[in-house]
């Protein structure tokens, strides 16, 4: 298995994990549907489906790969570029989808204009590339705060506050708050007050955040990179202070995804996480979750600027060029994106992007509830909140190319001025002169 730009060491240790987690590569099987699909908590529930496709079309559907995105986006790019792809369907994503137009099939021809309509305006729009609909959505993703309601209410833990800051224990409002009440209540190893993704994307996607809220921009106008300067600093300045000055963050912090981060929330020993809506339904299983009944959601925090902007997009299917059995492969494309599949999704966490299901959805919750407050929370952030990268072709070489950098900052091994000129430098490399 190949992992993106993994050093020796935590190649190793993210193989042990992928291998525990059932991440796996297997050869094409003849007469099957060869799909590649994306990995983790928030995707895997919508695969319980797949032996009901079979069942309803005696099509044999083969998961030739499952793996997490950034590997996943890797093993593609290999396949396709040495030309040994054969995939009939891919997992992909709004954000990725432009990198992938070589090997992608445009799909327009397989959707009737009123099969389209029922899908919501900006689902469509971020799956297409240069006007052609080269994947269809299966869910739109932004991020909530998550925090221990339990902590943020107990009268000792408020009293404690109030004596050491003079100021009274809330949910935080902005980042400076959050970074207040995380080193409160960071007690290692049985409880850390605030984590995020150090690695890959989720490192990327944070510090992109982080820089909109500070009133900057990574990218200029012309993708040109424009993060070294005031927001740029404060950014990864405040992403440094929080794992390496103030410790509020696992040791293990440049070794975690979504996942991991997910996992240490579910686990009872971290006070905040942003997260996901797709695996939500973790923190409600009891067979999972040490914290059902004992958290809430929040709006993220505010920046410097007073701003509040959160990393957008969605994930989607796709139908690459090598596709062999175009009715098979187009029968499992309408069932994995049809109103029965987003339902189950949507039961998980997920926000649908059929507009009758996610019509549904309202009218089945109620507003009262923990759920109600999600979807609210969920549809303020898409409506005011969103922060969508550039679509671009270079664009996950651009994130792979400033993932060392920002990782090298936020432990300390580099300074911030330099973390930040070595990160430009080498994202100008892969766009070009």
């Amino acid at each position: 298995m190949h992992f993106l730009g993994a050093s020796e060491g935590l190649e190793s240790e993210m193989a042990n994990a992928s291998s525990e987690l059932g991440f796996f590569i297997r050869p094409p099987e003849p007469g099957a549907l060869n799909v590649a699909l994306v990995a983790g908590p928030m995707y895997d529930p919508l695969y319980e489906l797949l032996p009901t496709f079979e069942a309803k079309t005696g099509q044999r559907v083969h998961v030739a790969a499952r793996l997490v995105q950034p590997e996943l986006n890797a093993h593609l790019e290999e396949v396709y570029r040495s030309g040994q792809g054969v995939y009939d369907l891919i997992s992909t994503h709004s954000q990725y989808a432009p990198a992938q137009k070589h090997f992608l099939r445009p799909l327009d021809d397989w959707f009737l204009p009123t099969e389209l309509s029922e899908f919501i305006p900006s689902g469509l729009e971020m799956s297409r590339v240069e006007g052609w609909l080269l994947c269809v959505p299966r869910n739109i993703e932004v991020r909530l705060l998550h925090y221990r309601r339990d902590l943020f209410t107990d009268n000792a833990e408020q009293e404690n506050y109030r004596a050491l800051t003079g100021r009274e224990l809330r949910v935080p409002e902005t980042w400076e708050e959050l970074a207040q009440v995380a080193k409160f209540f960071t007690r290692p190893p049985d409880l850390y007050g605030f984590a995020f993704p150090g690695r890959d994307s989720g490192l990327f996607e944070t510090f992109f955040e982080l820089v909109a809220m500070a009133g900057g921009k990574v990218f200029r106008p012309d993708l040109r990179p424009a993060f070294v300067d005031t927001a740029g600093r404060w950014a990864l300045g405040f992403l440094r202070r929080l794992h390496s000055e103030d410790r509020v963050t696992p040791r293990e912090l440049p070794l975690m995804r979504f996942d991991e981060v997910s996992n240490l929330f579910l686990e009872g020993r971290c006070a905040m996480v942003a997260d996901w809506p797709g695996g939500f339904y973790r923190y409600q299983d009891p067979a999972r979750s040490k914290v059902i009944g004992r958290f809430g959601l929040a709006l993220y925090p505010t920046g410097p600027a007073g701003q509040r902007w959160v990393c957008a997009g969605g994930h989607c299917f796709g139908v690459p060029t090598s596709v062999r059995d175009e009715e098979g492969a187009r029968a499992l494309l309408k069932f994995l994106t049809a109103a029965d599949a987003q339902w189950h999704e949507a039961r998980h966490g997920a926000v649908p992007v059929l507009k009758s299901v996610q019509n549904r959805l309202k009218a089945e919750t109620d507003a009262g509830t923990l759920e109600g407050q999600r979807l609210a929370l969920l549809g303020q952030t898409m409506s005011s909140h969103m922060l969508l990268p550039p679509r671009f072709p270079l664009y996950p070489a651009v994130e792979e190319a400033l993932r060392i950098s920002l990782q090298k900052g936020l432990t300390g091994e580099w300074s911030v001025e330099d973390a930040l000129h070595r990160a430009a430098a080498e994202m100008q490399k892969v766009l070009g002169s």
